[in-house]
């Protein structure tokens, strides 16, 4: 059977119309980026990556070593290719300008560069996310400035997005708007290999995944919810359902999309808006969950819909598996 590598797989759509040569280079950028951080963080204590730089970032999170190496592994990869016009991490408060010896490009891209990095020290998997909006253009038709206001499109504005898994193997998820679709490196050949083509995530499941620590602060339909699962068979469910959680976004949603599940980091009484970050952990998530026929919200909205108002922004996630997602919002909705 014929490899199909993610360079091929990005010629094809852009021969096909769907995307530009700007964008698959981009794309293509990003995942070389990857590539770099995996080998790296598969090092691990062996090229000092563990530990912190004793340092908290915008987030008020400590810094690990491999959080800031990774962030300047893709600063580095990106800011001098001509595709974009700035970039924006979880790493840093403000935006990354490309800088002026460098051509700039119509692309904003966003990203988590380590996700889930408090797992590095105990070897559980790790990853990276990304997201990439067009930077707006002005009325005569130039590029507007990319600051911050120039990011605050919502999800549906996305023109790709993206997650790396850094586990057994390392997978690197993609969607371009045309289905969900996932490659594995290969280490002998060092690329990406087209593995998981037109994912789809089954409509219902017996699977969730969620921080169950923190149940004595949730909201009365995230409780109702886990509740009834938990009841298994002799409950209003009349079936048994397992729970998984990695505490690691990228290997929860990978799951999901290799076999199903529903993903939830609810709003809680300690936090109000919701713990992961809209715009480089929710919205590029919500888009693939989407192409592979699942579903996301907040509880109340479509994470696509909502409407950013600050680069940071946090709030509620619920995806996967449709009909899962669609009955924990019915349950917000009657509350």
């Amino acid at each position: 059977m014929r490899r199909v590598t993610l360079t091929q797989f990005l010629i094809q759509r852009q021969q096909a119309g769907k995307i530009n040569a700007d964008l698959r280079l981009l794309i293509e950028t990003v995942a070389r980026a990857c590539k770099a951080i995996s080998t790296r963080v598969n090092k691990g204590a062996l090229a000092d990556g563990h530990g912190t730089v004793g340092t908290q970032n915008v987030q008020g999170e400590v810094v690990q070593k491999l959080d800031a190496l990774s962030n300047e592994i893709l600063l580095e990869a990106n800011e001098w290719g001509g595709n974009l016009a700035a970039l924006a991490s979880e790493e840093m408060e403000n935006p990354h300008p490309i800088p002026t010896r460098f051509p700039k490009g119509e692309y904003l891209l966003l990203f988590d560069p380590l996700d889930g990095s408090s797992n590095i020290d105990v070897n559980i998997s790790v990853g990276t996310i990304f997201s990439v909006l067009r930077c707006p253009k002005a009325a005569s038709g130039e590029l507007c400035e990319a600051n911050e206001a120039a990011f605050l499109q919502p999800g549906n504005k996305q023109v790709a997005a993206g997650f790396a898994v850094y586990g057994p193997t390392t997978v690197f998820a993609l969607t371009v708007g045309d289905g969900a679709h996932g490659f594995t490196l290969d280490r002998e050949t060092y690329t990406f290999v087209l593995t998981h083509p037109e994912i789809r995530i089954p409509a219902d499941t017996a699977e969730f995944a969620i921080n169950v620590s923190n149940q004595r602060r949730w909201e009365a339909p995230v409780r109702r919810y886990i509740e009834e699962c938990l009841a298994g068979q002799d409950g209003p469910r009349g079936k048994d359902f397992n729970m998984r959680w990695v505490a690691s976004m990228v290997a929860d949603v990978f799951r999901v999309l290799s076999r199903g599940g529903i993903f939830m980091y609810p709003r809680d009484a300690k936090n109000t808006d919701g713990r992961l970050r809209l715009m480089y952990e929710a919205n590029p998530m919500a888009f693939i969950v989407e192409q592979a026929g699942g579903a996301a919200t907040d509880g109340s909205t479509r994470i696509l819909d909502l409407e950013p108002n600050a680069l940071h922004q946090r709030v509620a996630v619920i995806l996967g598996s449709k009909n899962e997602v669609e009955r924990v919002t019915a349950y917000h909705k009657k509350k």
